[in-house]
Order: structure tokens, then C-alpha cells, then sequence
């Protein structure tokens, strides 16, 4: 009954929800694909459009923290439509300071992530399979708004990821959760090294986090607001 409400701006099939789910909180989800198997309450929508509402409106008030995974490949499907519309999505490509800032003006504290790469995302956290003893490295990158924790350390890698790399085939205990062939994970090697059953779909595998990362992200972020709560009392 006192669970709060994490909204997932940008869900897939819902990795990072079912983390949030098993760090105590509850999920709706926004996606402009339908996600049939996304496993918690579903809005099929623009993710800007969706929150741009939700703040002129008030309802963004019934949630507590905003996840958003906006995309990061080049040339995204998104920047088609209501962005465009809009104006959203700078070089008609990158989203993220457009999300940031309806995410400042949603008052609200918000994650953002991002794999390694180009995109201009603080690196507030960066978390990686190793860290959970999972069978993915999967590096991804966490800004914080509104919020803040202490980073944790990044764990020494147990040796390479399985598969081929330049004609040469390596041996490892990860799997390659991206792409197809030359080695990659299977549907099923992808399920059981990231901790995800309730999907098959191999795009949706692909793009997923580990559950694992939001539930440590959830904790993290309960764990703040106690001790903001405290000193609020004390002060």
C-alpha cells in the first residue's frame, strides 16, 4: 500500500522496472511500441509527450522518481513525429538534453541512462554485470537528478566476453547480449545471464538492463531519501 510510483519513460520490455518492482516500488511504463510483455502497468506513447502532459498537468506528483533509457543509436526512429513537432531532439538525433530538461521542469528526481559511448550523460554511477555476479558486463551509465549516492566501485572482470572478434574466437564467462551471430548469446543464454523470463523476444533482450542494476538503484535511491527525511527532522 505505501509502495511509490517509479515512472519508466522509455521501458522496452521492462528490465529496468522489474529491478524498481524488487526494490519496493511500483512501475508504469511508456513506450512508443506496444510491449505486450512488459510486466507491470503499460502506456504505449511518445516518452516526451507523455511527460510533457503529465508536468502541465500535475499529474507527474503521483510519482516519486522518473527512470527514463532514452535511445542511443544514430538516426533513431524517434526523432519522426511528435518530436520533430515539437522541436524535441536536437540534429534530429539526440534527445537527451531535451529529456533533461522536461525532467528539471518535472521537479521531480530522475535517472538517465545511457551505455558507454558519446551520449552527454554525467556518469554519476556506471554499474556493470560483474558487480552481481551475472554472466553480462553490460557497462551502463547513470545520471542522477535531483539526487545523489555514493559511487561504487567498478569490480575487477573475471576475463572476456564469448565469441568472435576479428576472425579469432575467445572463450569467456559473459555472453554477448547484443547483435546476432559471430557468437552472440543465445535467446535463452541472453534470459538466464541478465535475469530476465518473462520476454523471448531477442531486440527486446538486447536492449534491456539487468534487473539488478535498477534494484540497486532503487535501494540507493530509498536509502537517500531516509537520510534527507532525517536531517530535514534534525534540522
Amino acid at each position: 500500500m505505501n509502495r511509490p510510483l517509479v515512472l519508466d519513460l522509455f521501458c522496452c520490455a521492462g528490465g529496468a522496472a522489474a529491478g524498481y518492482h524488487a526494490a519496493g516500488f511500483d512501475v508504469l511504463g511508456v513506450d512508443l511500441v506496444a510491449r505486450p510483455r512488459y510486466p507491470f502497468r503499460f502506456v504505449q506513447a511518445e516518452a516526451l509527450s507523455y511527460l510533457d502532459r503529465l508536468v502541465r498537468g500535475g499529474g507527474i506528483r503521483a510519482f516519486s522518481l522518473i527512470h527514463t533509457s532514452p535511445p542511443c543509436q544514430e538516426g533513431c526512429a524517434l526523432t519522426q513525429g511528435t518530436n520533430r513537432a515539437m522541436g524535441w531532439g536536437r540534429d534530429h538525433v539526440q534527445l537527451i538534453p531535451d529529456l533533461r530538461d522536461l525532467l528539471d521542469r518535472s521537479g521531480l528526481p530522475y535517472v538517465i541512462e545511457q551505455p558507454n559511448g558519446k551520449a552527454p550523460v554525467r556518469k554519476d554511477v556506471t554499474l556493470c554485470g560483474e558487480m552481481f555476479g551475472l554472466g553480462v558486463i553490460r557497462h551502463r551509465n547513470f545520471e542522477l537528478g535531483g539526487w545523489t549516492t555514493a559511487r561504487p566501485a567498478h569490480v575487477r572482470h573475471r576475463g572476456r566476453v564469448r565469441g568472435w572478434r576479428h576472425g579469432v574466437y575467445h572463450d569467456g564467462p559473459y555472453v554477448a547480449a547484443y547483435g546476432d551471430g559471430g557468437g552472440k548469446a543465445s535467446v535463452a543464454e541472453m534470459q538466464t545471464a541478465m535475469g530476465i523470463d518473462w520476454t523471448d523476444v531477442r531486440e527486446e533482450l538486447t536492449e534491456a538492463i539487468p534487473p539488478a542494476y535498477a534494484a540497486w538503484l532503487g535501494r540507493a535511491f530509498r536509502a537517500a531519501a531516509c537520510r534527507a527525511t532525517d536531517l530535514r527532522r534534525a534540522a
